[in-house]
């Protein structure tokens, strides 16, 4: 039952939330008219701001169809906001993007620049990621909760969001962060015999051996951020409080390039087709998404062999029974050979997040120069937690 003298819940706006308020046209009016006016921004600036990679694989009547159909949405939806909502904003916002979009050529922008291959920023692979993403995570989040309670728009959403924002608008340089240390560094261990025969090798075949070989890489760069020497960067993904689709995207420059690049030299050096690399890293896209998410499914049949939310959100729990624990990204059997695997029978972790005594800044920037700052309590702040059945 609910109770009527309870007060309605309140946004950011400082207006209610519940259906009927202009809340939901409100935000989908912001969300529609940021992503069309992103679309139309792409057209004008091909070159700058979007993949070469993908440039020539966009339908682009379909997308100039979708983009009308997402412009008109964006603006009805504004206006039916600005008229249920006494505060305006959200449906000003929307409208106000919307109109900036038209203005610039709408659905019938031209393509003004010439394409090039020089430096980019991926404004098109943000826009791609964040409608799939959001299209498949946020309803199975909402259907299929761990935490019903828990909104779609929860605490820190807007931080990760801006990771998630700046990683696919610099994925040039993260790319180049994770390529090019195994082409100039391990070159000298490349055998060509030995890469002309994993390249020969069904696609199947090579898939399966760089999800091993990758993990158990992964393993071990991974129980490695956990130490004192290096948790500092980690501990800004471990900084989440709450665990859903966008969550995973917290992770400091620093951490990505390490990770990927060195888990890029054994594939590098053995010499995988580019077709079963691009399908391992497709596979990672989707799962750092699904193991970090609000869901409740447990996978019981086959957990033991492939990892799950259940098992990812014990590694990111702040109860001490699961620290230092499950660092294998796809296979947890990688943890139960090593002797950290944890995954207790239909439990799941009371809260997330860093142990008592660290605080990580709130905003990006923040965190990015958060490593990186010399504080006197820094030697507290950049502690690992530790295992409480390992001695001191």
């Amino acid at each position: 039952m609910t109770d009527t003298n309870s007060p309605p819940i309140t946004s950011v706006d400082g207006g209610p939330r519940h259906f009927g308020s202009g809340w939901i046209s409100g935000v989908l009016a912001t969300v529609l008219g940021a992503l069309g006016l992103g679309a139309v921004l792409c057209f004008h600036f091909p070159s700058l701001l979007t993949m070469p990679e993908l440039r020539g694989k966009y339908p682009v009547p379909l997308v100039r169809g979708v983009l009308h159909l997402v412009l008109v949405s964006a603006f009805v939806l504004g206006t039916l906001s600005v008229c249920l909502r006494r505060q305006k904003v959200l449906g000003g916002i929307g409208i106000g993007l919307t109109l900036l979009a038209a203005l610039l050529g709408g659905s019938r922008v031209p393509i003004d620049s010439e394409l090039t291959n020089g430096p980019f920023l991926g404004l098109d692979w943000f826009l791609l990621n964040l409608i799939l993403f959001s299209a498949v995570f946020i309803p199975l989040e909402r259907l299929f909760a761990l935490k019903p309670e828990q909104p779609v728009f929860r605490h820190e959403w807007r931080v990760d969001l801006t990771y998630v924002f700046i990683s696919s608008l610099a994925v040039q340089v993260t790319t180049l962060l994770t390529l090019k240390p195994a082409m100039v560094f391990f070159d000298w261990a490349a055998i060509p015999s030995v890469r002309a025969w994993v390249a020969s090798q069904p696609l199947w075949v090579q898939f399966l051996e760089i999800l091993v070989i990758t993990d158990f890489v992964q393993y071990w760069i991974h129980r490695a951020f956990h130490t004192k020497w290096l948790w500092k960067f980690h501990a800004v993904h471990h900084s989440a409080e709450a665990m859903d689709w966008l969550a995973g995207s917290r992770l400091h420059i620093v951490d990505v390039a390490v990770t990927r690049g060195l888990s890029y030299v054994p594939t590098y050096v053995l010499g995988f087709s580019e077709t079963a690399i691009f399908a391992y890293v497709a596979l990672v896209s989707v799962q750092a998404t699904f193991i970090h998410s609000n869901l409740r499914f447990q996978f019981r049949p086959v957990h033991w062999i492939f990892a799950t939310p259940q098992f990812h959100h014990w590694h990111h729990a702040a109860d001490r029974e699961g620290i230092d624990k499950n660092f294998a990204v796809h296979i947890p059997l990688i943890d139960r050979l090593f002797g950290t695997y944890f995954l207790p029978e239909g439990r799941w972790p009371t809260r997330y997040g860093l142990s008592s005594g660290e605080r990580m800044p709130p905003w990006f920037t923040m965190q990015f120069l958060y490593p990186f700052r010399r504080r006197r309590d820094a030697d507290t702040a950049a502690t690992p937690p530790t295992d409480p059945s390992e001695p001191a």
